[in-house]
């Protein structure tokens, strides 16, 4: 019996050592098993018993029971200082400070286009372009006439301009059909070179799913003595690898006639169309995203820049239609509603900046 004896002061330490080691109900429910179980070591010496002689059994018997029950006892009371213990991380986590100020919900969302705009200066900026801005109303000589458009072309029938009543030297006022004046003014105030963008509202008659009476458009200039095509087809291409976030961009040019530069051409950009998508950087189809090509020498020679000295690249694209393209916009016309749960839906919050590290449109 000294050997049994031996033995029980042995399995009672390892187990009191392992029931205060348990860090979780999990361990401590399978140190029970093993034990107290139908299979556990404990449960295995009370059956012993019934092999015993009258004498043996009534000196086991009480020991056994013993330490059957200090195990029962330090397995329960430690299964009370997990659950303590886990109650009490659980109200350290849902703690709240009522001396705190209460925290307000948001207000206000970044429409698409802004947030657009932040993205096209954030990466034209990094290409060291500077930003300029005119007014909406112009002159029919800064929308057109210095731009190298004839009186009698039909850009500047009423079909496609608005026209305000009053003139002034320029000619007749009128809503900017496009960006390009700001082109001429920054030519006037800066000697070259010239390195600009400029963003901002247009507006022309026109209203489907893709065109609206008023929209956004960003046009980009270079004025140097060295410019030339593939420098404009450089450009473009790093812009859009780095608006769409892909390195998979091939442009096409299209031959294409512009007033106001020569050779002008049509900007395409590869895409799969197939799903209802529209996936820039893969497939078989082509997009047409703007135009582009070398400032015209009469452009140059109403901004008192001589052409035999200097020459430049420009280019223009819709910003809304870059919005849809970029976050799966179906449709223009919303972009100008009331509706606030369209705002909700597409617009940012106004405390997540873009940026060329962490991808433009986060």
């Amino acid at each position: 019996m000294n050997g049994q004896t031996l033995d029980l002061a042995a399995l009672e330490r390892d187990l009191a050592a392992r029931i205060t080691a348990a860090n979780d109900e999990a361990a401590l429910e399978a140190l029970r098993v093993e034990a107290l179980g139908k299979q556990g070591s404990i449960s295995a010496l009370m059956k012993s018993l019934g092999t015993m002689s009258p004498e043996e059994r009534k000196e086991a018997g009480p020991k056994l029971n013993g330490l059957k029950d200090r195990v029962t006892e330090a397995i329960v009371t430690k299964k009370a200082t997990l659950a303590e213990a886990a109650l009490d991380a659980q109200l350290k986590a849902e703690a709240v400070d009522v001396t705190l100020p209460p925290i307000r919900p948001r207000i206000g969302t970044i429409h698409p286009v802004s947030r657009v705009m932040e993205e096209l200066a954030l990466i034209f900026g990094e290409m060291g372009f500077s930003v300029e801005e005119g007014p909406d109303i112009e002159n029919e000589w800064y929308n057109f006439s210095a731009l190298n458009t004839p009186e009698k072309h039909p850009a500047r029938d009423l079909q496609d301009t608005f026209y305000l009543s009053g003139r002034d030297d320029g000619g007749r006022k009128l809503l900017r059909t496009q960006t390009s004046p700001v082109q001429i003014r920054t030519m006037q105030k800066q000697k070259p070179p010239i390195r600009m963008i400029c963003m901002g509202r247009t507006f022309r008659r026109d209203s489907d799913a893709t065109h609206t009476p008023m929209f956004h458009q960003i046009e980009g200039l270079v004025i140097d003595k060295t410019s030339t095509m593939a420098d404009l087809k450089g450009v473009l291409t790093a812009f859009l690898k780095a608006y769409f976030e892909t390195d998979a961009i091939e442009l096409r040019f299209r031959p294409h006639f512009f007033p106001f530069t020569e050779p002008s051409a049509e900007m395409d950009v590869r895409c799969d169309r197939s799903g209802g998508q529209t996936k820039i950087g893969e497939g078989e189809d082509w997009l047409e995203l703007g135009g582009c090509g070398m400032v015209h020498p009469n452009v140059l020679r109403n901004c008192n820049i001589d052409p035999n000295e200097y020459q430049g690249y420009a280019w223009g694209f819709g910003i809304d239609r870059m919005a849809m393209l970029k976050y799966g916009m179906p449709d223009l016309r919303p972009f100008f509603d009331s509706d606030t749960r369209w705002l909700k839906h597409y617009g940012f919050s106004p405390y997540l900046l873009p940026g060329l590290a962490q991808g433009v449109g986060q």
